[in-house]
């Protein structure tokens, strides 16, 4: 069940480095301050702190990079950007630093680079490998809207007065980050992150920017290209978006590829039934699960036991099913289907009992607000980005329009989200316009970025080469699918610079 913050809607240089290239790359107004040397040091800030204790412990160190709030004031207010580095190893034939960026939006990945460290293998001695916390996220000046729910994606619910009771929590959502960050968020947009990064760029005395993102990764990677031709390296862009798909109104997008995956699922459990009982057909699954989702609507379900008590509603079901279908593995099925269990029993009336320390987890950060403050780095990042309907009958007619052939995230999909209560993005969004040579990975059943969108984005970028794993529902695959295909492909290129000759066909291995 483990994984980084992929899921798309889930901290002594011997050089002084100036905001000066960012300038002169996008046409920046005003004089741009000198950039103090990070200052390398430990990445554990306390105690507590088990991500720095384990950066540590991996060898890496954290520094942070100062930059301006906005860059059309580069002498006003600033932001320090926490960075971390695990050193190449074989320093005569380091290859230069390469940029980490986990997915989100709102993904912190400052805690990155041990892991891909693994997953580059030989490859890794010859990079410094860079995690980053964007703006506002994790280690990076934090933004907190002190919101009474870990999420602002929700359901719409099996009634209108469902539907209203969203209309009313997200309209709330969004005037709570007014309130409380109001005159932050309009500084939170992907090209803003993109700046931070080519800041990030000068100051570790790179020429060009190495850069391994993942899901919403690979839509900030997209705009770093555009924005800043001609200053990309090896660039590898791993669960890959259509950048032209991408922005509030994205999540209908998803609504057939989340069914796909959720009925390969079913019959996954029907083969275990004797495991799972839920039923001996992909059919009778999927009744189990669209009955749980009608009870919930009749009346919230009760799992858990004592202080890990959870109640949840017809808006929250399909998010505790949507979760978990970013990867097929077995071990990640075996999850899913020990939640719907848990919700069946509860849809009986029944105690469910103590719940797994995993779907604790689950619950507690995807439904109360215990992780307010990833849920609003999250929701500023993508209202800056892009602007979403204002009616709230457009989102109605879509959600009543879609219950009969997707009951389960047709109602959950197509609702509105606080974007449709924020103010309007400052820039207009990046346009494709700049070939950049990338590797671009995915996979065909890809429920969270949908395949088509990589090759979109492969044909955006003419000189891209496109990695596809056939047969697989999973999200983000470089150093965690386990396909030695996939694997390979991304640490040759990595290694050598070159791209394959032709577009790679992968095949499942499990």
């Amino acid at each position: 069940m483990k994984r980084p913050h992929i899921a798309l809607l889930g901290a002594g240089l011997a050089l002084t480095f100036t905001f000066a290239g960012v300038a002169a790359a996008e046409a920046a107004t005003g004089a741009l301050p000198p950039t103090p040397q990070p200052r390398w040091g430990s990445c554990v800030l306390g105690p507590d702190d088990r991500e720095g204790q384990e950066l540590a412990a991996a060898g890496a160190e954290c520094a942070g990079v100062t930059v301006p709030l906005d860059y059309r004031r580069p002498q006003g207010r600033t932001l320090t950007i926490a960075i971390s580095r695990i050193k190449a190893t074989d320093r005569a034939h380091r290859i230069g630093a390469l940029l980490l960026n986990d997915g989100g939006p709102g993904g912190p990945t400052i805690g990155a680079p041990p892991r891909v460290r693994d997953a580059l293998k030989d490859v890794a001695k010859r990079y410094d490998i860079i995690g980053m916390d964007p703006r506002f996220v994790g280690r990076s000046n934090p933004l907190d809207c002190a919101w009474p729910v870990s999420s602002g994606i929700t359901g719409a619910g099996n009634s209108r007065a469902a539907f209203d009771r969203q209309v009313a929590l997200n309209k709330d959502l969004a005037a709570r980050c007014r309130a409380s960050a109001g005159d932050l968020l309009p500084y939170a947009s992907t090209r803003n992150t993109a700046r931070d990064m080519d800041v990030i760029r000068g100051a570790l005395g790179e020429r060009k920017l190495n850069y391994l993102g993942v899901s919403y990764g690979t839509y900030l990677g997209t705009v770093y290209g555009q924005m800043f031709p001609g200053r990309t390296g090896r660039m590898v862009l791993d669960g890959a978006l259509d950048p032209h798909a991408y922005g509030p109104t994205m999540l209908p997008a998803l609504i057939g590829p989340s069914e796909h995956a959720l009925s390969d699922w079913a019959d996954w459990a029907a083969a275990r039934d004797s495991t799972y009982g839920l039923g001996g057909t992909g059919a009778q699954v999927l009744a189990v699960v669209r009955g749980v989702a009608e009870a919930a609507g009749r009346a919230p379900l009760t799992l858990g036991e004592g202080a890990d008590t959870f109640r949840l509603d017809d808006t929250q079901v399909p998010f505790l099913l949507f979760g978990p279908l970013m990867d097929d593995g077995d071990e990640n099925r075996g999850f899913l289907a020990e939640a719907v269990k848990a919700l069946r029993t509860a849809a009986d009336g029944r105690p469910t009992g103590p719940l797994s320390a995993d779907l604790v987890g689950l619950l507690r950060h995807s439904f109360t607000d215990v992780d307010s403050a990833s849920a609003s780095a999250q929701m500023a990042i993508l209202c800056a980005d892009g602007s979403a309907p204002r009616d709230p009958e457009v989102y109605w007619r879509a959600i009543e329009a879609s219950r009969a052939a997707h009951p389960v995230f047709g109602p959950a999909l197509n609702n509105l989200n606080p974007c449709a209560f924020w103010e309007r993005p400052r820039e207009r969004r990046t346009e494709v316009r700049h070939d950049v040579p990338a590797l671009i990975v995915s996979a065909t059943g890809d429920p969270r970025t949908p395949y088509p969108g990589a090759v979109a984005l492969h044909g955006l970028l003419p000189s891209s080469r496109l990695v596809t794993l056939e047969g697989v529902n999973s999200h983000g695959l470089y150093g965690f699918y386990g396909n030695t295909c996939v694997d390979e492909s991304v640490n040759a290129y990595l290694g050598t610079g070159r791209l394959p000759q032709e577009d790679v066909t992968c095949a499942k291995q499990r």
